[in-house]
């Protein structure tokens, strides 16, 4: 009883907080009003080369929206910039309840890359695991040939905890993942 109990606190909590705000940026929910935004970059390989397969269509990218985003959208955000009301990625926190425990994953439009955007959006949402979901550690992994995604992990306080040698078939090529992660108490440590 009481992992459900948990699960519920937190899927509460992650309703309380579905608009986050930022210095320079809103996490909202993602709609089917964010399809254009999506689709500029979902049909970019360059953008989409570590994280899914190129959409083809607009189609397929509301589709995407409506399976993924809208049909269990608690933890996942928009990215959306204030100034502009551009959505330029997203990013989530997917929760492991017994475990206490998330990982991080988010995908950001190349054409908004080295703004800080990212670390700025994945702050917020450490603050959100750390703070109110009482998470213990939260992790993320990236392709060894993505350094980029590593660096700003390693701007969170992410440290390194391993590698994962040809963790995956992904596009017709094994890939290995380097595992980076984070605790509640490096996270508190780093923020007094």
């Amino acid at each position: 009883m009481l992992q459900m109990e948990l699960k519920v606190n937190r899927n509460l909590i992650f309703a309380e907080h579905q608009q986050i705000e930022t210095a320079r940026l809103w996490l909202r929910p993602v709609s089917i009003m964010d399809a254009k935004d999506m689709f500029e970059y979902a049909n970019d390989e360059e953008t989409t080369r570590f994280v899914f397969v190129r959409h083809q269509t607009l189609e397929e990218t509301r589709i995407s929206i409506a399976n993924y985003f809208m049909n269990e959208p608690l933890g996942k955000y928009a990215i959306e910039v204030k100034e502009t009301g551009k959505m330029v990625g997203t990013i989530d926190l997917r929760i492991e309840d017994v475990a206490a425990v998330a990982e991080l994953g988010y995908v950001l439009n190349k054409n908004y890359w080295g703004n800080g955007y990212i670390a700025e959006a994945a702050e917020a949402l450490l603050d959100l695991g750390f703070t109110k979901l009482d998470l213990v550690r939260i992790f993320a992994y990236h392709d060894v040939e993505n350094p980029n995604s590593g660096r700003v992990m390693e701007k969170l306080g992410m440290k390194q905890e391993g590698m994962i040698p040809d963790a995956r078939r992904w596009k017709e090529k094994v890939i290995s993942v380097i595992l980076r992660g984070i605790t509640k108490s490096e996270w508190a440590a780093a923020h007094q």
